[in-house]
């Protein structure tokens, strides 16, 4: 299990006001809309959510680092748990025409919004069971998805993913070293159910016998 540093490339590009998210609403009822995974949470005020999540180009520089990283081509097998709007998916297809991308998300919401260059691939489902065989993919990968999960949710999805996949895993997920990230965590999230150091995070990861590399944000 390796340290990677993917998300960490575009992470820093987007501005956050924490105070303002605990300040503008009632925080409590915020989250109650954002945990419906519906319009509010990907296309409402930005309090509720991501603001409107549009497509920009920023995913293709991850896309890139991953494909040489892992030494994927265009026969690739590829494997999104928590896809989004199909983003960093459709970026993959760019990067290398052909590879066969495939998505799992929790939110109907955003799979009717996908981008259709991928969106025949995306199935509705939970992480904790994937659809899919044994040693399927030839890369797995989760992006700020697995901290939503309660624990015995989290142990389950991670061993999922080691049983999709032939070998090759990658997953990011919140994390803070300091109290001061531990509050600004507090205040931006929305619909975390874990709060782990990177310690914890690594416990988790022996404990569900998760082998693949990972990373951690930061909100400093």
């Amino acid at each position: 299990m390796a340290y990677q540093e993917f998300v960490g490339l575009i992470h820093k590009s987007t501005t956050r006001d924490y105070v303002a998210r605990v300040t503008q609403r009632d925080k409590a009822d915020v989250a109650d809309l954002a945990l419906k995974w519906d319009y509010d949470y990907w296309d409402g005020s930005r309090e509720t959510g991501y603001g409107g999540y549009n497509y920009d180009g920023r995913w293709r520089k991850v896309a890139d680092a991953m494909v040489e990283t892992y030494g994927l081509t265009a026969e690739s097998r590829i494997l999104d748990v928590g896809s989004g709007k199909g983003f960093l998916l459709h970026d993959f297809t760019e990067a290398l025409p052909g590879i066969e991308a495939h998505g799992l998300e929790v939110s109907q919401y955003a799979i009717d919004h996908t981008m259709e260059s991928v969106k025949e691939n995306i199935v509705l489902g939970h992480a904790n069971t994937l659809p899919y065989p044994d040693n399927h993919f030839d890369l797995v990968i989760s992006i700020n998805t697995l901290h939503n999960l309660y624990n015995y949710d989290l142990h389950k999805a991670l061993a999922e993913i080691e049983r999709v996949s032939k070998g090759n895993s990658y997953l990011c997920v919140e994390a803070y070293r300091n109290e001061r990230e531990k509050m600004n965590l507090m205040y931006w999230q929305l619909t975390c159910r874990i709060f782990h150091t990177p310690e914890e995070w690594d416990f988790d990861f022996k404990q569900a016998g998760y082998t693949g590399d990972h990373e951690f944000i930061y909100f400093e």
